[in-house]
């Protein structure tokens, strides 16, 4: 078994490109079959290598990897369109010795007028075949004028083309309904629906896992494998994801791709769960946090839905924050130190040199928070000597502050040993000797040194704040 995955490099991923890249990734890896990367980039005024960069590294960053493709090599090479130019001619030729494809020398404004009739009588557009039926004196007649044909598939008239899905069952299409495609440019570059077979022969797939709305080029593809004498692989049509607002995704609108969820501070292993549950439920009830390896072990495309799962974020970031929960502190800090970095907040390299203190900061957040983008936000305070206060904080809790409370607590954290333990035991101790209630006490003690109502663990906050710094934030209010 061979697999592919073909993305256009005009763009990120996606989540609904992901989803249908990761369910031809598993495939290949719970067959054991060989699976291919490409590009498919004959889309010149938007393909970039830029954005073939941004595909590897998202791909890489899900933990997929590939057998054969553009950067590692292998025996079918080159892995990029533009550069099989010469075997799409070599098809091509097979096909035009065949009889398979005519010249088509219509102009943009003639198709466009062709379409607005079929419009206006309210039918299906189909292409007239009036090229088909040109004499050769016709056609060296356009050709003087200058006009450079395009090649259109010649479409049996009177048939059915099937083929069984392995996730929707058997499909078919009456040829009558299907239109003449052209398949190569009047520029000489052929077209997906060409290319995409020609590439599918000469790399050997077997099995193509793609998105929902490719079913309507299948019958196309089909008769093209037919006119060479090939037979086509295995045809999987996965449901589109769809949005909140249940509308299709959508790559052109720029929306929900992997960059954007990865820069939000969502973990790879949860998307790749999560992606993996939209449309595949593994045996057993309630089972959702599973791991790659038994994803891989159970996973089935016969047993893919054919309904289009919604892309739900709220539970995605619900299951990233149970595999935030399930890291050691250590494997967070290391996760959580690019966005306390990017937010400006420290430089990795004082990080690294007070790495015990920032593993312990960083676990005091794992119960609390969903995504890695959460963490500035929440540890902002432990980095600046000047801090805002919220008015909220200000307005409940310190006005006014307990003031005489304030002056016995700055005055015990001045001597006491510098430990969590100790100061838990020197505040509380305090606050039972003056008769506040602990919320009284210990809530305007937090306002005072991180300048908000919520925060991490106290006790915590303050040993991590240091002697100076939470001394000084809390005689800030004896003034």
């Amino acid at each position: 078994m061979r697999l592919r995955f073909a993305p256009s490099p005009t763009g990120p991923i996606h989540v609904g490109n992901a989803h249908t890249m990761l369910f031809n990734w598993l495939m290949a890896r719970s067959q054991g079959a060989t699976f291919v990367l490409r590009f498919e980039d004959t889309d010149r005024e938007r393909s970039r290598p830029e954005w073939e960069e941004v595909i590897l590294s998202e791909m890489k960053w899900l933990g997929l990897d590939w057998d054969e493709g553009p950067d590692i090599g292998g025996p079918y090479a080159p892995y990029r369109q533009m550069g099989r130019l010469d075997l799409y001619r070599e098809y091509f030729e097979r096909l035009k010795a065949a009889g398979a494809v005519y010249p088509c020398y219509c102009t943009p404004e003639e198709l466009a007028a062709e379409r607005a009739e079929a419009d206006r009588r309210k039918v299906p557009y189909k292409y007239s075949r009036r090229c088909l039926r040109l004499t050769d004196e016709e056609r060296r007649r356009l050709e003087a004028e200058g006009r450079r044909p395009a090649w259109r598939l010649k479409v049996p008239d009177g048939e059915v083309v099937a083929y069984e899905d392995l996730i929707r069952g058997r499909i078919e299409f009456p040829t009558d309904s299907i239109g003449d495609p052209i398949l190569v440019r009047s520029s000489g570059i052929p077209v997906y629906n060409f290319t995409v077979v020609v590439d599918d022969i000469t790399m050997r797939i077997t099995d193509v896992v793609r998105g929902e709305g490719h079913i309507s080029n299948t019958p196309v593809q089909v008769l093209i494998y037919r006119a060479l004498g090939v037979e086509p692989p295995r045809f999987a049509h996965v449901s589109h994801l769809l949005n909140a607002e249940r509308g299709k995704i959508s790559k052109r609108k720029g929306e929900m791709s992997v960059t954007e969820f990865r820069e939000r501070g969502i973990l790879a292993p949860a998307l790749f769960n999560y992606l993996a549950l939209l449309g595949w439920t593994p045996e057993g009830e309630g089972r959702e946090i599973l791991s790659r390896e038994e994803i891989i072990r159970e996973f089935d495309i016969r047993k893919v839905s054919k309904a289009a799962a919604v892309f739900d974020e709220t539970k995605l970031e619900w299951m990233n924050g149970v595999y935030i929960r399930r890291m050691s502190p250590e494997e967070l800090a290391e996760h959580a130190l690019p966005f306390v970095t990017g937010a400006g907040l420290a430089s990795e390299e004082d990080l690294r040199r007070r790495w015990p203190w920032f593993v312990h900061l960083i676990s005091q957040l794992q119960e609390r928070i969903n995504t890695l983008a959460e963490v500035p936000g929440y540890v902002d305070f432990f980095f600046r000597d000047e801090i805002e206060y919220d008015d909220k904080a200000v307005r409940k809790f310190l006005s006014p502050p307990p003031a005489d409370f304030f002056r016995q607590v700055a005055g015990a954290l001045e001597t006491v040993e510098w430990t969590v333990p100790a100061i838990e035991a020197a505040v509380r101790g305090l606050q039972a000797a003056s008769g506040l209630e602990v919320k009284a006490a210990l809530q305007p003690i937090r306002a005072a040194v991180t300048g908000r109502t919520v925060s991490p663990p106290l006790f915590d906050t303050i040993y991590l704040l240091g002697r100076e710094r939470a001394l000084a934030r809390l005689r800030r209010w004896l003034a």
